[in-house]
């Protein structure tokens, strides 16, 4: 079967390259282009020689900027004019945080989030690769990751792939790959300081974790802390910080954890002093996966002497010049967590597909729903994960 189409064995890959899929690209609304989500037919992509090519069944619907961006725009109406628009009007209120003069080439990222079937694989691919054609995986963000919202993608290098049990259904696979292995790393780093807090305190310390927000990486941190931590759960108090009140249901449905809600009607003062009596205290170690200025000072507000307040790499450049003197002062630290090894993802897809860590709540639309997703992400209308589904198989 190397080098041919699982569904079409008769039929060359070259065969293949010649055809168009579809491609869901899914932009940054800006102040002169309503429309932020667009359909393009684009060309069935070669198999790379020693790679393979997946067909996308599912795909995360994750938003991230780019830290590079287009420098064309496309806001003009000739350019617009020439992309096939899935959506209507955006309301004004939609993703306010990404508007730009220039759209980011897709910027609220896909492809980070891919399960698919392997439907060809390249001819220089050793014979003894423990993954096949017909085979379930989930993609690793590997540096250059084409974009998922495609019907067909390509990973250069075999490794790239991590073989996914039959027994698990794609929508939870395409959660895995990003979401989920950035927060099963920052909880095991988390757990490194957690675990060193403890040694030092003694048979009767105990050390106070504040998880912030309450988002998909959230519900997944809440998930990993309960497996990592279990040997230490008697003396490791978890809250949760979250802005809205059904932010809240969520963490109490994901575990038993305590929750203090960040309205930001009220006053600052108001609300460090409301998180400390939550939280019996200052605490050891915060994790923050909303990361803002203001998320960031109140994080350090909580924050004790000598504790460790972990945050996304990507707004490290951003927030750490800007806290790193105030905290220096009080001996604290403010580490940043970059998204998971391989390995890590290897581990977590054994992990969900055992039953020792369940998946938070997620709900699967139709690509063809692409719009209509990306305007109730955006207002906060879909509590877990959003799924893309391209073809169905589970």
């Amino acid at each position: 079967m190397r080098g041919r189409v699982n569904s079409m064995p008769s039929q060359p890959v070259s065969a293949m390259s010649s055809k168009l899929c579809r491609q869901v690209s899914i932009e940054s609304p800006g102040p002169l282009l309503k429309d932020c989500v667009f359909s393009f037919d684009v060309p069935v992509p070669d198999v790379p020689p020693t790679g393979a090519r997946i067909r996308v069944e599912c795909a995360g619907a994750c938003y991230r900027l780019r830290k590079e961006t287009s420098q064309t725009s496309i806001s003009s109406a000739s350019s617009i004019t020439s992309l096939n628009s899935l959506t209507g009007d955006v309301s004004t209120n939609v993703c306010l945080k990404f508007v730009t003069l220039w759209c980011t080439d897709a910027a609220l990222f896909p492809g980070y989030e891919v399960a698919g079937i392997v439907e060809a694989i390249g001819d220089e691919v050793p014979l003894t690769s423990n993954i096949a054609v017909g085979d379930k995986v989930v993609v690793y963000p590997f540096e250059g990751v084409p974009h998922g919202y495609a019907e067909f993608m390509t990973v250069p290098e075999m490794q790239y792939l991590v073989k996914v049990p039959d027994s698990m259904p794609l929508s939870i696979a395409a959660m895995l790959p990003t979401g989920a292995l950035w927060a099963m790393n920052t909880v095991q780093v988390a757990q490194n300081h957690i675990l060193k807090r403890l040694e030092e305190q003694g048979d009767s310390g105990r050390v106070r974790v504040l998880l912030v927000g309450t988002g998909g990486l959230a519900l997944w941190a809440l998930r990993l802390a309960q497996y990592y931590l279990k040997d230490v759960k008697d003396r490791v108090l978890l809250v949760v910080a979250c802005l809205r009140d059904e932010g809240i249901l969520l963490a109490k449905e994901a575990a038993n954890v305590d929750v203090v809600q960040w309205n930001e009607d009220c006053y600052e003062r108001v609300l460090i002093e409301r998180t400390k009596d939550c939280c019996e205290g200052e605490v050891d170690v915060v994790i923050d996966f909303g990361t803002t200025s203001r998320s960031l000072h109140r994080s350090l507000q909580c924050l004790t002497k000598g504790g460790i307040v972990l945050i996304s790499s990507e707004v490290a450049e951003r927030l750490v010049p800007k806290f790193s003197k105030r905290a220096e002062e009080r001996q604290q630290t403010i580490k940043t967590v970059d998204v998971g090894s391989l390995e890590q993802l290897t581990q977590l897809v054994a992990l969900v597909a055992s039953g020792e860590i369940s998946p938070p709540p997620h709900t699967v639309f139709p690509a063809e729903q692409a719009r209509e997703v990306i305007r109730k992400l955006c207002n906060s209308e879909i509590q877990g994960r959003a799924i893309l589904r391209f073809h169905s198989i589970d």
